[in-house]
């Protein structure tokens, strides 16, 4: 029976409930880290090691990086990847510029028609345009085969958009109207004291755009010829649909290929890691900035 008045939340956790809650985290911590281990060790292997354990090895005995040497000395997943990266830097920065100037400007109350504004953003959440209207638009601004096709149909994000309006909306007012009495105007206001004070949710809307950029696919395969795909176009072609990668390439060099396998798990981490790289800088800021972003306002 308990004796304490404060809250069950509160309370110390029992050895058992701390046993419990360490065996979670271990049980967790497998299931998300064994496939990854299992791709990476698999991309080191040689075709012995994979055939004898079935196609995944967890401990190559002979690690090699040979399926990473042919997979970039083709140029094909070299073009990919620094598209992809073009692409992901460009496009995050265009879209972060644009969305938090508006959100910036909905912000405002007193902004005529700022109302009537943020409901036709917020009908793009509802409502999408469909395939064929979006290919015709792309088609009609002439951004065929361009990367601009990309980023342009992209460039906004309706729930990005909210999320930093409602925290622009949080911030004190008085702040802001002190800065205009003393003579500053609203661009460096806000560059001066809205976004030092937004850094954690600008950081996380940030990643929402460079996640999506990087994994940008379905706009990519309507309007992009193969010359220049992105990343996981290629992935897609050569672990999904299982296409040849570098047989050609060593046996033009008088090599034997590395196992298929390990090419095609080489090219699954090429296009995991530049991300997994960027998002421990941005992970302190992750949990504060989506629920501050979400609940102010």
């Amino acid at each position: 029976m308990r004796t304490s008045s404060r809250p069950v939340w509160m309370e110390p956790p029992t050895r058992l409930g701390l046993a419990a809650k360490v065996m979670t985290l271990v049980i967790i911590s497998f299931v998300v880290l064994y496939p990854f281990a299992a791709v990476v060790m698999t991309s080191l292997s040689t075709q012995d090691e994979i055939t004898r354990n079935g196609g995944l090895v967890l401990f190559p005995v002979e690690p090699t990086l040979e399926a990473y040497r042919v997979i970039f000395s083709g140029g094909t997943v070299t073009r990919a990847l620094l598209v992809s990266v073009a692409v992901t830097v460009a496009g995050t920065l265009a879209s972060l510029s644009v969305t938090v100037a508006m959100a910036f400007a909905l912000a405002r109350r007193e902004l005529t028609g700022g109302r009537a504004i943020l409901m036709v953003a917020l009908f793009t959440m509802l409502f999408s345009p469909g395939i064929i209207p979006n290919y015709l638009l792309v088609k009609e601004l002439g951004l065929l085969n361009s990367f601009g096709s990309l980023i342009l149909p992209a460039l906004v994000s309706a729930f990005n958009l909210v999320v930093l309006r409602s925290f622009f909306m949080g911030l004190p007012q008085e702040l802001l109207e002190s800065a205009r009495m003393d003579g500053a105007g609203d661009l460096r206001i806000l560059l001066r004291i809205v976004l030092p004070l937004s850094k954690a949710v600008v950081a996380v809307v940030s990643l929402f755009y460079a996640v999506a950029y990087w994994n940008a696919f379905f706009n990519a395969l309507l309007y992009l010829e193969s010359d220049k795909w992105p990343l996981p176009l290629i992935l897609r072609l050569y672990v999904l649909q299982g296409q040849p990668l570098g047989a050609d390439i060593a046996a033009a060099a008088g090599e034997v290929p590395p196992p298929a396998q390990a090419l095609q798990m080489a090219v699954v981490v090429v296009a995991l890691v530049p991300i997994l790289l960027v998002y421990p800088f941005l992970q302190r800021y992750f949990t504060k900035g989506v629920l501050t972003g979400a609940v102010k306002g």
